[in-house]
């Protein structure tokens, strides 16, 4: 296994990202939350089955200021495309891969279900989506619209949790959804409880290592 550190310059803004190498024919990219890094845990375990099942990562690392997410949400998903597009289409250019997978959580869940599944290109993909952003209506309607095999994952105390669309989504066949009780935006267990919050965390990559065999 190789570990590359890469910077690209994009738009005169360096964007970095680690491109973890397998060997593999199957790439996953993952796109953080606002201040949900790789290092934490949802991010840590997702990559380590990733690498468990001999997929290549690549972990892109953007920042924004806080000012961003003052912005109405097309230009958000502008502004985060802008960023990972040009890393994608590099990693995908200079590589064989034959298979692509998404992972995105929060803030990086945008990227996938406005950009990315609104693309033919990636039709074939599986999407990961990691506590989405529901209160949002154009994603609600976007999980709604397409075919993409996706497999959603959010806590019934996350205050994007919205019964109505979490069971609207539901009936999608193409989607599978992980609902985690007690849970909240993080996926911790509220209130706070060490054990039952990695206990979730192993019914979570449970369910992302039989999503990925499907």
């Amino acid at each position: 296994m190789k570990v590359n550190q890469r910077t690209t310059v994009i738009n005169e803004k360096e964007v970095h990202y680690t491109h973890i190498k397998n060997g593999s024919t199957v790439v996953c990219f993952m796109f953080s939350g606002a201040g949900y890094t790789y290092d934490r845990p949802l991010f840590y375990y997702s990559t380590m089955t990733m690498l468990q099942n001999q997929y290549d990562v690549v972990q892109i690392h953007y920042s924004y200021r806080q000012d961003l997410f003052k912005l109405p949400l097309d230009n958000i998903t502008e502004i985060i495309v802008n960023d990972v597009n040009p890393i994608i289409n590099e990693v995908l250019k200079n590589s064989q891969y034959q298979e692509t997978v998404f992972l995105g959580k929060s803030l990086g869940t945008i990227p996938i279900i406005n950009g990315l599944m609104k693309s033919d290109k990636y039709m074939n993909s599986k999407m990961i989506l990691l506590t989405p952003l529901l209160k949002f209506d154009s994603i609600f309607e976007t999980l709604l619209m397409i075919g993409h095999s996706s497999l959603i994952v959010i806590g019934e105390k996350d205050a994007h949790y919205i019964p109505s669309k979490i069971e609207a989504i539901e009936n999608k066949i193409n989607i599978k959804m992980e609902k985690v009780p007690n849970a909240n935006h993080s996926l911790d267990i509220e209130p706070f409880n060490t054990l039952m919050s990695i206990t979730s965390i192993e019914k979570v990559m449970k369910r992302l290592d039989d999503f990925l065999k499907l």
